[in-house]
């Protein structure tokens, strides 16, 4: 390689991590304004609760895919860390429902916040074939509707959630 073509490639090699520097961090200030905008209408989740009941669904294992403002299906939450796809366990008890993640908080449903519960194809731009996810919708203390999205490790445990939706 001549020294003309070493000079260019090295040029060429500066200007391309230059703009991918500037890709990435225009990608992290859009996802600390949203997080901004966001705060006020999430405000403080509910507290979790002291004792709970016995289970009225048992443990349901899978990965929380994240929550939404309703009913925009693909507007991620970013406040805390709502947004953060985890591994994750869902049990419904007779004051709500209880999502404990691997790596984050809990995340506690009270059960008069529950408006439905029924089975999506995609939330958080999370996409699924055919209805593999379980959206939870709920009102925030703030008031604002989210979706909370759940994609179980086994589909056929959807049932026992759907079923037991509030009246």
């Amino acid at each position: 390689m001549n020294t003309g073509t070493l000079v260019g490639s090295l040029i060429m090699a500066v200007i391309l991590v230059v703009l991918i520097a500037v890709l990435i961090q225009a990608m992290v200030r859009g996802w600390r304004r949203r997080a901004e905008r966001q705060a006020e209408l999430v405000g403080t989740l509910p507290a979790l609760p002291d004792t709970v009941g016995p289970a009225i669904v048992p443990p349901t294992k899978g990965l929380y895919v994240g929550s939404t403002l309703a009913p925009h299906w693909n507007d991620r939450i970013v406040v805390g860390d709502l947004g953060f796809r985890a591994k994750a366990v869902l049990t419904r008890y007779p004051e709500g429902i209880m999502l404990q993640r691997s790596g984050a908080v809990p995340i506690w449903i009270p059960d008069a916040s529950i408006t439905a519960i029924r089975t999506e194809r995609g939330l958080a731009g999370k996409a699924m074939t055919h209805e593999g996810i379980l959206a939870i919708r709920w009102r925030l203390p703030s008031g604002t509707e989210i979706d909370t999205g759940f994609r179980a490790n086994d589909r056929g445990e959807y049932a026992n959630w759907v079923e037991k939706e509030p009246a």
